[in-house]
């Protein structure tokens, strides 16, 4: 099924819509990429204006900031604690901005957004020190 994103056939009243315009490619949608705990795995996809996005779909490694010396490290990611967007997230282990992963380092937030930046960047909410 095609994930498309342009107007609806509906109004919020619940009536129909006449139709405008035909389908443009540039609506078109696609699956929401859920990155998980694993082996490092990542997809290059094609976007609009020939560019490339790199989306993480098995992910291993966080870059870690602490927020106290501004130095950042790649860590290895443990588990995932908690993740707001979705109560089913958390135990499935799959990493969305928000989430909170346990790492070598400590507690960290996820800051970047893996499904679409290709990588996992997190602020340090605890340490283990």
């Amino acid at each position: 099924m095609v994930n498309w994103q342009a107007r609806s056939k509906r109004k919020p009243t619940g009536g129909r819509l006449k139709q405008f315009a035909r389908k443009h490619k540039r609506e078109l949608g696609r699956e929401e990429t859920k990155p998980q705990l694993g082996t490092e795995k990542k997809k290059i996809i094609r976007i609009r204006g020939n560019n490339q996005k790199i989306r993480m779909m098995v992910c291993e490694f966080a870059n870690i900031t602490n927020p106290k010396t501004g130095k950042t490290q790649k860590v290895k990611i443990l588990d995932v604690e908690k993740n707001p967007a979705n109560i089913d997230f958390s135990r499935r282990g799959i990493i969305t901005r928000g989430a909170i992963i346990d790492t070598e380092a400590g507690k960290a937030r996820v800051t970047s957004r893996p499904g679409q930046a290709g990588m996992v960047n997190a602020v340090l909410i605890e340490s283990e020190e």
